[in-house]
């Protein structure tokens, strides 16, 4: 077999990276005979992760095939990821929600800077999309978006400066995607969200901190939802409405999505209320703000995402409120921050932020 495996290194020299769809018995065998060649890979296990779980490593730092992609930007709080390491979600082969299947991409042909007469994205918008909700953006030549600023009551800039914009159509800052139009994206260009990340510290029945038995520091606690659309675990966030301050977005969003505030009584809706709003009105710490490697990502609509902790240091906040999934989660609840927990696009870094301020483990 590892004859084999030499020939179709051989072939890929030219693209500069394999892309190869195993299962999970041939991965050492594959990682050695690429080891040999010094060459960059993607590997995508079938069967074992959901398509959109696509991981993918430069070959000087291989981690085990159950890493999390978005450890590739190495960031700090309140700075932007590294440009200069290529999204990997974004290019994950099959489009979620669909059958489609994005144009491959490697490595070296994803800035827009890279000459490519090749490239032959695929189009696509989803349905739901195409149907022009009220969230969502008519199609480019029935209207002329102003990209770049706020129009009107969207916010069509980019937290990371400008984007270019070609045939009426704005360019993903971060490169090639394999797949032009919207896909599940409602706004052509950047599509703002907010993600609200809710901490406790995880305690005894005496209300002492609990440390962890190998790296001794205590063990924070975060609001989790497990998404209805892919099935992965997240935190609460969604999109900014049009014209909607952010820190509004996240207190909305964390209420709908994991106390379920839409189907609750008056009465026990004031109560949550007071609750929630006296603790987003706390100093919040802004984790992150910019570009988020996100698998419903296009060449032409993409991601972008304020990340907020907020953190109920004494406990006696939303710790004790009842938690309930709601609008777009299947299940919530509280769960321990740790490296090992796989998250939705990038939020496993942010949480990774979080836990380095506190002193906290991960």
């Amino acid at each position: 077999m590892l004859h084999v495996l030499v020939v179709l290194l051989l072939m890929s020299l030219s693209q500069g990276m394999v892309h190869f769809l195993l299962q999970p018995n041939w991965i050492r065998r594959i990682r050695l005979a690429l080891t040999l060649f010094g060459l960059p890979y993607t590997v995508c296990t079938s069967g074992v992760r959901s398509a959109i779980s696509c991981s993918s490593y430069p070959f000087s730092t291989i981690r085990p095939i159950t890493s999390s992609c978005y450890n590739l930007y190495m960031t700090s709080a309140w700075t932007m990821p590294s440009s200069a390491a290529p999204h990997v979600k974004s290019r994950c082969p099959q489009y979620p929600g669909s059958n489609i299947k994005r144009f491959p991409v490697p490595d070296d042909k994803v800035d827009w800077s890279q000459n490519w007469p090749q490239y032959k994205p695929v189009s696509y918008t989803d349905p739901s999309v195409a149907k022009k909700p009220a969230w969502a953006d008519p199609d480019i030549g029935s209207f002329s978006p102003h990209f770049n600023t706020v129009d009107g009551a969207v916010d069509r800039t980019g937290f990371e400066g400008s984007y270019k914009v070609e045939e009426g159509k704005p360019l993903n800052p971060h490169g090639r995607t394999g797949l032009n139009g919207r896909g599940l994206l409602g706004r052509w260009g950047p599509n703002h969200a907010a993600d609200p990340i809710v901490t406790r510290w995880k305690v005894d029945a005496k209300g002492v901190k609990i440390q962890h038995l190998v790296t001794k520091r205590p063990i924070l606690q975060f609001v989790s939802i497990k998404r209805k659309d892919c099935g992965e675990w997240a935190i609460p966030g969604g999109m900014v409405d049009p014209g909607e301050q952010v820190s509004l977005t996240l207190q909305r969003e964390f209420s709908e999505e994991a106390l379920n505030s839409l189907s609750l009584l008056p009465s026990e809706k004031a109560k949550i209320h007071e609750r929630i709003t006296k603790l987003f009105k706390s100093p919040g710490l802004q984790v992150y703000k910019g570009y988020v490697d996100d698998p419903r990502n296009t060449d032409n609509a993409w991601m972008e995402t304020v990340a907020v902790n907020f953190h109920d240091d004494s406990g006696d906040s939303v710790s004790e409120l009842p938690l309930q999934a709601g609008d777009d989660a299947g299940q919530v609840q509280w769960v321990d921050v740790d490296s090992s927990f796989t998250l939705y696009a990038s939020h496993s870094r942010f949480l990774e932020l979080v836990a380095k301020e506190k002193k906290a483990h991960w």
